[in-house]
Protein backbone atom coordinates (compact mmCIF):
# COMPACT_ATOMS: atom_id res chain seq x y z
CA UNK A 1 0.00 0.00 0.00
CA UNK A 2 1.20 3.63 -0.71
CA UNK A 3 1.47 5.29 2.67
CA UNK A 4 -0.77 8.32 2.10
CA UNK A 5 0.40 12.20 2.53
CA UNK A 6 2.55 13.54 5.71
CA UNK A 7 -0.25 14.51 8.86
CA UNK A 8 0.00 15.82 11.75
CA UNK A 9 -2.08 14.05 15.00
CA UNK A 10 -2.89 16.35 17.66
CA UNK A 11 -3.72 14.61 21.28
CA UNK A 12 -4.83 16.52 23.75
CA UNK A 13 -4.15 15.49 27.43
CA UNK A 14 -5.31 16.22 31.09
CA UNK A 15 -5.25 13.63 33.68
CA UNK A 16 -4.63 10.51 31.43
CA UNK A 17 -1.81 8.58 33.28
CA UNK A 18 -3.90 5.61 33.16
CA UNK A 19 -4.02 5.33 29.36
CA UNK A 20 -1.65 8.08 27.76
CA UNK A 21 1.00 4.97 27.36
CA UNK A 22 -1.09 2.88 25.37
CA UNK A 23 -2.73 6.25 23.42
CA UNK A 24 1.16 6.80 22.24
CA UNK A 25 1.74 3.55 21.23
CA UNK A 26 -1.00 3.16 19.60
CA UNK A 27 -0.72 6.46 17.59
CA UNK A 28 2.88 5.78 16.49
CA UNK A 29 1.84 2.11 15.24
CA UNK A 30 -1.54 3.02 12.95
CA UNK A 31 0.30 6.44 11.62
CA UNK A 32 3.61 4.62 10.69
CA UNK A 33 1.23 1.96 8.78
CA UNK A 34 -0.81 4.93 6.94
CA UNK A 35 2.08 7.93 6.61
CA UNK A 36 5.22 8.26 4.83
CA UNK A 37 5.92 11.24 7.30
CA UNK A 38 3.98 11.73 10.32
CA UNK A 39 3.80 13.32 13.98
CA UNK A 40 2.04 13.25 17.24
CA UNK A 41 1.67 16.30 19.28
CA UNK A 42 0.37 15.15 22.67
CA UNK A 43 -0.57 18.58 24.85
CA UNK A 44 -0.52 17.77 28.45
CA UNK A 45 -3.34 20.07 29.95
CA UNK A 46 -2.11 20.95 33.36
CA UNK A 47 -2.45 17.48 34.55
CA UNK A 48 -1.55 16.22 37.76
CA UNK A 49 -1.68 12.76 37.77
CA UNK A 50 2.19 12.62 36.36
CA UNK A 51 0.50 12.50 32.78
CA UNK A 52 3.62 14.94 31.55
CA UNK A 53 6.17 12.70 33.42
CA UNK A 54 5.12 9.32 31.89
CA UNK A 55 5.06 11.04 28.43
CA UNK A 56 8.52 12.05 29.04
CA UNK A 57 9.63 8.98 30.09
CA UNK A 58 7.90 7.27 27.21
CA UNK A 59 9.62 9.90 24.54
CA UNK A 60 12.90 7.96 23.53
CA UNK A 61 10.78 5.21 22.37
CA UNK A 62 8.27 7.50 20.10
CA UNK A 63 10.28 9.02 17.77
CA UNK A 64 7.73 10.63 16.28
CA UNK A 65 6.14 12.08 18.90
CA UNK A 66 6.44 15.47 20.69
CA UNK A 67 4.92 16.91 24.29
CA UNK A 68 3.90 20.40 24.51
CA UNK A 69 2.48 21.27 28.00
CA UNK A 70 0.37 23.89 29.40
CA UNK A 71 1.50 24.66 32.96
CA UNK A 72 -1.70 25.27 34.44
CA UNK A 73 -5.44 23.74 32.83
CA UNK A 74 -6.65 25.50 30.12
CA UNK A 75 -9.36 23.69 29.11
CA UNK A 76 -10.12 21.30 25.80
CA UNK A 77 -10.44 23.82 23.52
CA UNK A 78 -7.21 25.67 24.37
CA UNK A 79 -5.25 22.61 24.37
CA UNK A 80 -6.75 21.93 20.88
CA UNK A 81 -5.54 25.19 19.70
CA UNK A 82 -1.71 24.93 21.35
CA UNK A 83 -1.40 21.38 19.06
CA UNK A 84 -3.35 22.95 16.06
CA UNK A 85 -0.57 25.99 16.13
CA UNK A 86 2.62 23.15 16.81
CA UNK A 87 1.40 20.88 13.57
CA UNK A 88 3.85 21.07 10.83
CA UNK A 89 1.92 18.64 8.29
CA UNK A 90 -0.81 19.85 5.75
CA UNK A 91 -3.30 17.77 6.72
CA UNK A 92 -3.80 17.97 10.60
CA UNK A 93 -5.98 15.49 12.74
CA UNK A 94 -7.23 15.24 16.38
CA UNK A 95 -8.40 12.22 18.34
CA UNK A 96 -8.51 12.04 22.35
CA UNK A 97 -6.08 10.62 24.34
CA UNK A 98 -8.43 7.92 25.82
CA UNK A 99 -7.88 5.34 23.17
CA UNK A 100 -11.79 5.14 22.12
CA UNK A 101 -10.81 5.74 18.46
CA UNK A 102 -8.79 3.20 15.16
CA UNK A 103 -6.72 5.30 14.44
CA UNK A 104 -6.29 2.93 11.07
CA UNK A 105 -10.00 5.16 10.49
CA UNK A 106 -7.63 8.20 9.36
CA UNK A 107 -6.48 6.32 6.13
CA UNK A 108 -10.10 6.46 4.45
CA UNK A 109 -10.63 9.76 5.90
CA UNK A 110 -7.57 11.45 4.37
CA UNK A 111 -8.03 10.32 1.06
CA UNK A 112 -11.50 12.18 1.36
CA UNK A 113 -9.49 15.22 2.39
CA UNK A 114 -8.14 15.19 -1.11
CA UNK A 115 -11.45 16.27 -1.97
CA UNK A 116 -12.94 18.06 1.04
CA UNK A 117 -11.33 20.33 3.31
CA UNK A 118 -13.40 19.56 6.46
CA UNK A 119 -13.86 15.37 7.38
CA UNK A 120 -15.70 14.88 10.25
CA UNK A 121 -16.06 10.77 11.66
CA UNK A 122 -19.54 9.82 13.18
CA UNK A 123 -19.47 7.07 15.88
CA UNK A 124 -21.53 4.49 13.89
CA UNK A 125 -22.16 2.22 16.92
CA UNK A 126 -21.33 4.23 19.71
CA UNK A 127 -20.05 2.83 23.07
CA UNK A 128 -20.40 5.02 25.73
CA UNK A 129 -23.24 5.23 28.49
CA UNK A 130 -26.93 5.44 27.64
CA UNK A 131 -27.23 8.72 29.35
CA UNK A 132 -24.08 10.38 27.71
CA UNK A 133 -25.44 8.94 24.21
CA UNK A 134 -29.17 10.65 25.09
CA UNK A 135 -27.43 14.06 26.26
CA UNK A 136 -25.47 14.24 23.28
CA UNK A 137 -28.09 13.45 20.59
CA UNK A 138 -30.05 16.49 22.33
CA UNK A 139 -27.21 18.56 21.83
CA UNK A 140 -26.40 17.34 18.39
CA UNK A 141 -30.19 18.40 17.22
CA UNK A 142 -29.75 21.91 18.96
CA UNK A 143 -26.21 22.62 16.95
CA UNK A 144 -27.90 21.54 14.10
CA UNK A 145 -31.02 23.77 14.45
CA UNK A 146 -29.25 27.13 15.60
CA UNK A 147 -25.98 26.72 14.05
CA UNK A 148 -26.50 24.96 10.83
CA UNK A 149 -23.79 22.09 11.93
CA UNK A 150 -25.05 19.46 9.46
CA UNK A 151 -23.51 16.71 11.03
CA UNK A 152 -24.76 13.91 13.16
CA UNK A 153 -22.07 14.05 16.32
CA UNK A 154 -20.42 17.45 15.83
CA UNK A 155 -18.44 16.16 19.00
CA UNK A 156 -17.33 12.68 17.68
CA UNK A 157 -12.84 13.79 18.48
CA UNK A 158 -11.63 11.95 15.19
CA UNK A 159 -11.68 14.62 12.63
CA UNK A 160 -9.34 15.80 9.88
CA UNK A 161 -8.21 19.11 8.48
CA UNK A 162 -6.78 20.77 5.48
CA UNK A 163 -4.33 22.84 6.67
CA UNK A 164 -4.62 25.99 4.98
CA UNK A 165 -8.68 25.81 5.93
CA UNK A 166 -7.56 25.08 9.96
CA UNK A 167 -5.99 28.70 9.39
CA UNK A 168 -9.84 30.03 9.11
CA UNK A 169 -11.10 27.43 11.77
CA UNK A 170 -8.88 27.40 15.18
CA UNK A 171 -10.50 27.31 17.94
CA UNK A 172 -11.37 30.66 19.95
CA UNK A 173 -13.67 28.27 22.70
CA UNK A 174 -11.44 26.73 25.54
CA UNK A 175 -13.64 24.07 26.50
CA UNK A 176 -15.33 21.23 24.69
CA UNK A 177 -17.90 23.83 22.55
CA UNK A 178 -14.96 23.88 20.03
CA UNK A 179 -16.04 21.13 17.89
CA UNK A 180 -19.66 23.05 16.93
CA UNK A 181 -17.47 26.32 17.00
CA UNK A 182 -15.11 24.84 14.25
CA UNK A 183 -17.72 23.27 12.13
CA UNK A 184 -20.32 26.10 12.26
CA UNK A 185 -17.45 28.44 10.95
CA UNK A 186 -16.86 26.25 8.65
CA UNK A 187 -19.96 26.07 7.10
CA UNK A 188 -20.58 29.99 7.47
CA UNK A 189 -17.16 30.65 5.49
CA UNK A 190 -17.87 28.26 2.95
CA UNK A 191 -16.08 25.28 3.59
CA UNK A 192 -17.14 21.54 2.57
CA UNK A 193 -17.46 19.15 5.19
CA UNK A 194 -18.18 15.38 4.69
CA UNK A 195 -18.77 13.09 7.55
CA UNK A 196 -18.02 9.31 7.56
CA UNK A 197 -18.26 6.75 10.36
CA UNK A 198 -15.45 5.47 12.48
CA UNK A 199 -14.83 2.84 14.75
CA UNK A 200 -15.80 3.74 18.32
CA UNK A 201 -14.27 1.37 21.59
CA UNK A 202 -15.37 1.90 25.23
CA UNK A 203 -13.11 3.96 27.37
CA UNK A 204 -10.24 1.03 28.82
CA UNK A 205 -9.03 3.16 31.67
CA UNK A 206 -9.22 6.68 33.43
CA UNK A 207 -12.42 8.99 33.47
CA UNK A 208 -14.48 10.82 30.99
CA UNK A 209 -13.72 14.60 31.48
CA UNK A 210 -17.48 15.63 30.31
CA UNK A 211 -19.92 15.48 33.31
CA UNK A 212 -23.43 16.53 33.49
CA UNK A 213 -21.95 20.19 35.07
CA UNK A 214 -20.88 20.46 31.47
CA UNK A 215 -24.37 20.56 30.21
CA UNK A 216 -25.52 23.95 31.16
CA UNK A 217 -22.26 25.44 30.89
CA UNK A 218 -22.24 24.59 26.99
CA UNK A 219 -25.54 25.35 26.38
CA UNK A 220 -25.09 28.70 27.28
CA UNK A 221 -22.42 28.99 25.30
CA UNK A 222 -24.12 27.35 22.22
CA UNK A 223 -26.89 29.86 22.78
CA UNK A 224 -24.19 33.09 22.92
CA UNK A 225 -22.30 31.56 19.88
CA UNK A 226 -25.72 31.36 18.07
CA UNK A 227 -26.78 34.73 18.51
CA UNK A 228 -23.38 36.40 17.81
CA UNK A 229 -22.18 34.59 15.06
CA UNK A 230 -24.73 33.29 13.39
CA UNK A 231 -27.74 35.74 13.75
CA UNK A 232 -25.90 38.93 14.34
CA UNK A 233 -22.71 38.01 12.52
CA UNK A 234 -21.81 38.22 8.98
CA UNK A 235 -23.13 35.27 6.73
CA UNK A 236 -21.47 33.29 4.81
CA UNK A 237 -22.73 31.06 2.05
CA UNK A 238 -24.22 27.57 3.39
CA UNK A 239 -22.49 24.42 2.39
CA UNK A 240 -24.14 21.11 2.13
CA UNK A 241 -22.73 18.50 4.51
CA UNK A 242 -22.24 15.41 2.36
CA UNK A 243 -22.40 12.04 4.65
CA UNK A 244 -20.01 9.40 3.20
CA UNK A 245 -20.27 5.88 3.62
CA UNK A 246 -16.85 4.27 3.74
CA UNK A 247 -15.79 1.12 5.29
CA UNK A 248 -14.31 1.15 8.45
CA UNK A 249 -12.17 -2.30 8.52
CA UNK A 250 -8.44 -1.43 8.39
CA UNK A 251 -7.00 -1.96 5.37
CA UNK A 252 -4.08 -4.78 4.86
CA UNK A 253 -1.30 -3.60 4.11
CA UNK A 254 2.61 -4.55 4.26
CA UNK A 255 4.78 -4.67 7.56
CA UNK A 256 5.87 -1.59 8.57
CA UNK A 257 9.26 -0.15 8.41
CA UNK A 258 11.63 0.44 10.95
CA UNK A 259 11.74 4.31 11.92
CA UNK A 260 15.29 4.42 10.66
CA UNK A 261 13.71 3.53 7.24
CA UNK A 262 11.57 6.56 7.21
CA UNK A 263 12.08 10.18 6.63
CA UNK A 264 11.91 12.35 9.54
CA UNK A 265 8.63 13.72 10.49
CA UNK A 266 10.01 17.09 11.90
CA UNK A 267 10.93 19.07 9.18
CA UNK A 268 9.26 22.58 9.72
CA UNK A 269 6.25 23.38 7.68
CA UNK A 270 3.97 26.51 7.07
CA UNK A 271 2.53 27.85 10.13
CA UNK A 272 -0.72 28.01 11.38
CA UNK A 273 -1.19 31.26 12.19
CA UNK A 274 -3.53 32.42 15.07
CA UNK A 275 -5.94 34.89 13.45
CA UNK A 276 -7.03 38.31 15.25
CA UNK A 277 -10.30 37.57 18.29
CA UNK A 278 -13.24 38.31 16.93
CA UNK A 279 -16.13 40.01 19.03
CA UNK A 280 -17.87 38.24 21.70
CA UNK A 281 -15.67 35.33 21.06
CA UNK A 282 -17.04 31.99 22.89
Amino acid sequence: MRPEPSLSLVLPAYNEAAVIGRAVAEAEAALGRLFEDYEVLVVDDGSTDGTALLLTDLLPRAPHTRLVRHAANRGYGAALRTGFEAARAPLVAFTDADCQFDLLDLGPMVRLAAKYPVVAGYRADRKDPWRRRFLSRGYNLLARTLCGTGVRDVDCALKVFRREVLADLLPESRGFFVNTEMLTRARLLGHAVTEVPVTHRPRLGGESKVSLREVPRTFRTLVGFWWREVVTGRRAEPVTVLQTRVATAPTPSAAPRPASARRPSSAPGLPVGPRGRRRGAA
